[in-house]
């Protein structure tokens, strides 16, 4: 059978009294589209709380290594371990800048030095920092320690700094040691494998993402409210003083969010499987299943959100569709393109956004033809949406598993 290369996951939650993302002011992210404000969450917060969230659902369950997402990679989990073991200082660096010239590319800064005919800065002040790198790194845990067992290695044979140099440059000029460590590029960990890596550099940007995540935003129009609040200094007041130890303000936003995630199945089992995508159907797709499941209840029932502790912004959402197919994916967001009012349909704002959807998808449908399967589950029953109804979550995140599982190898 021919397994579908696409999975589309569409999401309607809704979220009251909350301030789930906020800009660099402390205000309520938003985003204009069909000629009003909404509000919005970014991809990026909720990415991370589906990276980090605990749970039986969490990514973490999985027992494969997620990624290390630092610029002091170098500096603390591979030259300060080595300089707990007693190795010289001016040696640690020399072989670990020779490993992160042949792995991330060679300073503009060293390169300088090596015009000037000076040595590599292993032999100025600035000592194990100077290891840290401009930007955040992503790498997986076992290639982190890999680098750190090579370093080991090799220091053990020469401990001064300019033997060191001398044995870092001979290991990679064995081509199977130069090409194991340049491999490590593309292995990030199981969050990398999802989420790719978000670094500038071109070198450290090969790890492409296999879900896209757009950001969510509100159906309708923005809905907020200023929030003031005070804070009572107790001791003065007891003193019998009057007024508050603190005033402030802040933002409330409520809503019914849009949310869309495209899975890209070839490229998932690629990253986890460290195959060629186009040879996906063959490969072992046992994980990638499972992530799916997971994936698809993290995305249900993981809240964003800032102010917990005076906010409580928890929910699920109350509509979930997914879509399998092999044609290029496409958003609902454009059923919300004129915004949707509480007083369409009954006043029921869910109502009317689910009726936007199942008439955006007969006129697509109509227009393209039906492309994807697609399953259906909801708190409420949905009438007109093209797609089957399942009987909760789990069967929802079930079917999918099983289908781009189909005889898995």
């Amino acid at each position: 059978m021919t397994l579908p290369r696409f999975l589309q996951i569409h999401t309607l939650t809704p979220y009251a009294a909350a301030l789930l993302n906020r800009d660099d002011v402390g205000r309520a992210k938003r985003l204009p589209f069909g000629g009003v404000n909404r509000t919005r969450v970014s991809s990026q917060c909720l990415k991370r709380h589906w990276r980090t969230v605990a749970g039986d659902w969490s990514l973490a369950g999985l027992a494969v290594p997620m990624s290390v997402r630092s610029r002091q990679t170098f500096v603390r989990l591979i030259a300060a371990p080595l300089q707990a073991e007693g190795f010289d200082d001016a040696a640690i660096r020399a072989v670990v800048e020779g490993f992160q010239a042949a792995l991330l590319g060679e300073s503009a800064k060293a390169k300088a030095e090596k015009a000037k005919g000076k040595a590599a800065a292993a032999d100025d002040d600035t000592g194990l920092e100077a290891l840290k790198t401009g930007q955040v790194l992503v790498l997986g845990q076992p290639e982190v320690d890999f680098i750190r067992d090579a370093a080991r290695t090799l220091l053990q044979q020469a401990t001064p700094a300019k033997e060191a140099r001398k044995a870092v440059d001979a290991y990679l000029k064995d081509k199977s040691n130069r090409a194991n460590l340049e491999s490590l590029r593309l292995a990030a960990g199981l969050d990398a494998a999802l989420f790719g890596r978000m670094v500038t550099s071109d070198i450290l940007a090969r790890g492409d993402a296999a879900v896209h995540v757009a950001h969510s935003f509100t159906v309708h129009a923005e809905e907020s409210e200023p929030e003031f609040f005070t804070a009572v200094d107790e001791l003065e007041r007891a003193a019998g003083e009057l007024g508050s130890g603190m005033m402030g303000d802040s933002e409330l936003t409520s809503g019914l969010f849009y949310g869309y995630v495209v899975v890209d199945l070839p490229l998932l089992v690629a990253n986890l499987e460290g195959c060629d995508p186009t040879g996906w159907e063959t490969a072992d797709r046992h994980l990638a299943t499972a992530l799916l499941q997971r994936l698809i209840h993290l995305i249900a029932a993981t809240s964003p959100g800032a102010k917990l502790g005076s906010t409580a912004p928890y929910a699920y959402a109350q509509t979930v569709l997914v879509e399998l197919g092999n044609r290029q994916p496409r958003t609902l967001a454009n059923a919300f393109l004129k915004p949707v009012r509480a007083s369409a349909g009954d006043g029921d704002v869910w109502l009317a956004a689910t009726s936007r959807i199942a008439r955006y998808l007969t006129r697509f449908d109509a227009m393209y033809g039906a492309g994807e399967q697609r399953r259906v589950a909801s708190l409420d029953a949905i009438d007109g949406i093209p797609a089957v109804a399942a009987p909760g979550l789990d069967a929802l995140a079930t079917w999918v598993a099983d289908t781009v599982g189909a005889a898995a190898p």
